[in-house]
């Protein structure tokens, strides 16, 4: 056999193609500067199609619409299957699937419950390796695909580039041994990121304000106290007729423990320690000496003062409707309510003439408004958690990506970097100004029971049997029950 038939064998054997072919392909490629590349074993297994499912409860698949387009033309071998639940349902029917196998890979929980599903929880790995689609080539650019290994967003990313509130809930520490040494270290994890962080501000109904020849929504609590006395009604038994705020009780004021926990934080309460217990009922070092009654006793007080018939700010009790539905039907003048809050007004009492104002402070103290949150995360059963988390961090770090979630569902971003954007919108401004100064806390793993506990709190203050002291330390003690 002769070289030049040998070389004739190879190309039969390797390429499945006539010589002349060959020789035709060749010099095409040459001129177009494209060379003929196979594939590595490696890079075609991480091709095989890869189908995510996502499970969540606000938002219509509509509003990921772009972003899963944009987040497949990177990754074309990974397909997105979203659900949407009803919250009513959502936890039992997620829970379930989680312990019979059939859950989704991506799931969206409440801020608030981050610790409580850890151990369903895959974190966030340091670095991911997926194969990317990428342009090759100067003159003419084609496309190739090539495997890459990214590392993945830290604490230090999430302080740098969210709000301060997402770095203290969705990293948690976690003690690991160290193989080299043998010792234990603490190591931080991600657990989940964010689209949007809410915040909690006052909705007043600015046609009640006017006929109380009230020219402007209160600037702090003073304020607000004031305002409340001109505004609420009363008919010759002493019935409310009209109120001035929703506030005061527990099971028929929407977020009450948002209200009074955001009270405590701005009267100077620490609501939790390191460790994540209340200590809402403890006196703060820098306020002993300085203070007789502990701050979160003040706080119950002054917010149970409005349910209250012999105080001077009474306008609710618990024979009133619901606060959003007293609100849309103009009963009410104050309303405190998030973001989501919004559609809902419009929707039902599309005349209503209401505004937005900020959270009401008191005078002289830091400021602190209260956050409301969902976080993605990834289900610890997923065969794809690289693919899942690379999802997770496309859509939620990336401002260009989480600027289309954001205009499509109307919600205050979760972004230092968007901030700015959205403070001259006229629905979004008011909550977006609160995002620097919003806070949360942990409610331990049974969030229900400590929303029981705040209504057994509150409802006790309002009977007036027992000292507030002993009343506010029986909570705290009921919701660290709950904590590990």
């Amino acid at each position: 056999m002769s070289e030049k038939s040998g070389k004739y064998d190879w190309y039969q054997t390797n390429c499945s193609m006539p010589i002349f072919l060959i020789v035709i392909l060749l010099g095409v490629l040459v001129t177009t500067g494209f060379g003929c590349k196979w594939q590595s074993k490696e890079v075609k297994e991480s091709m095989k199609p890869v189908e995510l499912t996502y499970w969540r409860v606000w938002d219509n698949k509509d509003a990921f619409k772009e972003i899963i387009e944009d987040f497949k033309a990177i990754h074309p071998n990974i397909s997105i299957s979203y659900k949407k639940l009803r919250y009513e349902e959502y936890e039992d029917v997620l829970l379930n699937a989680l312990a019979e196998d059939r859950g989704p890979d991506i799931f969206s929980i409440h801020n608030t419950w981050l610790r409580k599903y850890k151990d369903k929880i895959s974190p966030l790995p340091e670095t991911i390796t997926l194969p990317h689609t990428v342009l090759k080539g100067t003159i003419k650019k084609e496309t190739a695909v090539e495997l890459k290994t990214t590392r993945s967003l830290n604490s230090k990313n999430l302080k740098n580039d969210f709000i301060d509130l997402v770095s203290k809930d969705a990293v948690i520490p976690e003690k690991i041994k160290n193989p080299e040494t043998g010792k234990q270290e603490e190591v931080e994890k991600i657990y989940g990121l964010p689209l949007s962080v809410d915040t909690l501000v006052l909705f007043c109904n600015r046609d009640l304000l006017n006929n109380a020849g009230i020219s402007r929504v209160p600037q702090n609590w003073q304020d607000f106290q004031e305002d409340v006395k001109k505004l609420t009604k009363f008919d010759k038994e002493g019935n409310i007729i009209s109120s001035g705020a929703a506030i005061g009780t527990s099971k028929n004021v929407d977020r009450f423990t948002d209200i009074l926990s955001v009270l405590m934080m701005q009267n100077g309460a620490q609501i939790t320690d390191e460790q994540n217990y209340a200590t809402f009922h403890l006196m703060p070092k820098e306020l002993k000496g300085l203070r007789e009654i502990i701050p979160g006793a003040e706080a119950l007080i002054f917010y149970t003062d409005f349910a209250n018939p012999a105080k001077e700010v009474y306008t609710w009790n618990e024979e009133m409707p619901n606060s959003l539905d007293a609100f849309i039907q103009g009963q009410v003048a104050f309303f405190f309510g998030y973001s989501y809050h919004l559609p809902i007004i419009k929707a039902r009492a599309p005349k209503l003439n209401f505004v937005t104002s900020e959270m009401p402070q008191i005078t002289g103290n830091k400021e602190f408004n209260f956050a409301n949150y969902w976080v993605e995360t990834v289900s610890k059963k997923t065969e794809h958690p690289n693919e899942a988390w690379e999802f997770i961090q496309f859509m939620t770090s990336r401002p260009k990506e989480a600027e289309k979630y954001l205009k499509a569902t109307k919600r205050p971003t979760a972004l230092r970097e968007l901030i700015a954007t959205q403070l001259d919108d006229v629905d979004l401004g008011v909550f977006a100004e609160e995002l620097l100064t919003a806070q949360s806390w942990y409610r331990g793993k049974n969030p229900e029971a400590m929303e029981k506990t705040f209504t057994e709190m509150i409802e006790e203050a309002l009977k007036g049997e027992k000292k507030l002291k002993k009343i506010v330390e029986i909570a705290a003690g009921k919701v660290n029950q709950t904590i590990k």
